[in-house]
């Protein structure tokens, strides 16, 4: 008999395949700086060669969210991997710019498959925030290493798209420890859409905007500590150092505390204190204020994100909404630097910084309600017995009886078959 259902991968591939996604975002900012200073472009137009990266990582997420299981985590995995490594490779060894925009949309693509499958994966471990907070630590690691060492390895817009497709190619030995294309029962051909729809939905929608704030001050974060706070860029580089420490030490912490209160404690009061973080660090004027509001900003956003990515896993254990509500966050912090630039221009940083703080707080609401959702459906199923359905042999020429086969049955196909059984 064959099985159509497959054990949780491991955590470590999963890590791998996150890390290699994530890193493109993560390092945007130094990709972006050195487009505006090496290429021919302006920094507007520079800041939308980022956005087409991010753009491309969104598309691959909203394609593939219901076809993984389908096309197999391995295949999926890989075909990023490479369009990962051969596009970013392109964008790094040439100076012809329509090359390096080819280059960065389909290294986007690439990412946003690995991030896909990572999230579908993800999803299906018996230890979803654990292993979401192991891949954000993972990732932060990895691209401090690389803020700390690009510098010293001198200039040139090619040193990140190369180190980004150097990391890409270094999970790929992970894809190994993945599955392959499955031949889903009935049961799974039944379902066409994810369970909780409008509760994932509802998330989605939130997490656009909830990443957009995010990548909205990032992108003018420099612009803020050196014509508002008169920082130096030797003080900017400490206080962006010390501030990705603080979200190194913020994951490990919610890694280590786990889900002991829940996600909606986490989610709606993390969500709340980062609207704070965001106002404090818009209206600073000195070293004091804006350090304090970035490291602080940067010390509960991570943690707030596992435990996102961990309640789009609690809605569907295929990763359906986990990959949903990833694409939704790429194409949120693909319009985040537009939108951040277009509120500093009309209403200036601290106009700017009240309005992403209130747009946080009005998103803290709904999400919170997700996870309260998520909670009260998971408490209810556990506290469901299963149903023993008798089903006997068919008869045989022999007249020798057979044992009869004694089916389990879930609490969602329990409630199925008695709703089959009304009509």
């Amino acid at each position: 008999m064959s099985d159509n259902t497959s054990a949780p991968p491991a955590a470590w591939p999963l890590v791998a395949l996150f890390t290699a996604g994530y890193v493109a975002p993560y390092l945007l900012p130094t990709v972006v700086g050195r487009l505006d200073a090496h290429l021919p472009l302006s920094p507007a137009q520079a800041g939308l060669v980022g956005t087409a990266l991010l753009l491309g990582s969104a598309t691959a997420g909203f394609t593939l969210a219901s076809r993984i299981p389908r096309l197999g985590s391995r295949p999926l995995a890989r075909l990023g991997l490479l369009l990962a490594a051969l596009g970013y490779g392109a964008a790094a060894s040439t100076s012809l710019l329509p090359l390096v925009v080819a280059g960065v949309v389909v290294g986007g693509f690439g990412s946003g498959t690995a991030t896909a499958v990572a999230a579908a994966g993800i999803a299906g471990h018996r230890d979803p925030h654990r292993v979401s907070s192991l891949g954000l630590l993972s990732v932060s690691a990895t691209a401090g290493a690389l803020y700390l060492t690009l510098p010293h390895l001198g200039g040139g817009h090619g040193l990140p798209f190369a180190a980004i497709a150097l990391v890409a190619a270094l999970a790929w030995p992970a894809t190994g420890r993945l599955g392959g294309p499955t031949r889903p029962g009935p049961a799974v051909r039944s379902s066409g859409r994810p369970p909780h729809p409008r509760a994932g939905a509802v998330l989605a929608g939130c997490l656009l905007l909830w990443s957009l704030t995010q990548e909205a001050l990032w992108g003018v974060s420099g612009r803020i500590g050196a014509e508002q706070a008169g920082l130096s860029e030797a003080a900017l580089g400490v206080v962006f150092a010390v501030a990705l420490g603080a979200g190194l030490l913020g994951v490990t912490g919610a890694s280590a505390f786990g889900t002991r209160l829940g996600r909606a404690v986490p989610i709606g009061a993390g969500t709340a204190a980062i609207a704070g973080c965001v106002v404090l660090t818009s209206s600073a004027d000195g070293l004091t204020g804006f350090a304090a509001g970035e490291i602080l900003w940067n010390a509960v956003y991570p943690v707030v994100l596992s435990y996102v990515i961990g309640l789009a896993a609690a809605l569907d254990a295929r990763g359906r909404w986990a990959v949903f509500a990833g694409a939704a966050s790429s194409l949120g912090t693909a319009c985040g630097p537009v939108v951040g630039s277009l509120l500093a221009e009309a209403f200036g940083f601290p106009g700017m910084g009240l309005v992403l703080g209130g747009l946080l707080l009005a998103v803290a609401g709904p999400l919170t309600a997700v996870a309260l959702h998520a909670g009260r459906s998971r408490a209810a199923t556990a506290g469901e017995p299963e149903l023993r359905i008798e089903i006997p042999a068919p008869a045989v020429p022999t007249g020798a009886g057979k044992p009869r086969r004694v089916l389990l049955l879930s609490p969602a196909a329990r409630r199925s078959q008695k709703a089959k059984a009304e009509r």
